[in-house]
């Protein structure tokens, strides 16, 4: 298992939230951590952790330190550290970290490659 995922998260822990009522069209780049509570489409490109809600719907690949998927993702993702595609996640796209973690009832339709960690400086 993963930290993260034990972990409860607050909406005090994103420095920004996407709110449910917001649809977002176009390039999204963070370093800091960053929920999505309504619907994105086209690209992320982060280096912070990314959170897709249960309600979200995203169509964007997404680049990003950690990314944990609790709603809709239809793109690739691509993560430094690690992905998690929790029961309510449905992912629609290929999977790319050193570590991921898929919960038992997730939808996952895609491929899933795991690649080394690479070491911070």
């Amino acid at each position: 298992m993963t930290d993260v995922h034990n972990d409860v998260l607050e909406d005090e822990d994103f420095d920004t939230i996407l709110a449910s009522d917001i649809e977002f069209n176009g390039v999204l780049n963070f370093e800091k951590p960053f929920l999505i509570r309504g619907k994105l489409s086209g690209e992320v490109a982060a280096q912070g952790l990314l959170v897709v809600d249960e309600d979200a719907v995203v169509e964007a690949n997404i680049n990003a330190s950690k990314v944990i998927i609790r709603g809709s993702v239809k793109g690739d993702v691509t993560a430094s550290e690690k992905v998690e595609v929790t029961i309510t996640g449905k992912l629609m796209g290929n999977v790319t970290a050193p570590e991921i973690f898929m919960e038992t009832g997730c939808v996952f339709n895609g491929r899933c490659t795991m690649t080394e960690r690479i070491p911070r400086l």
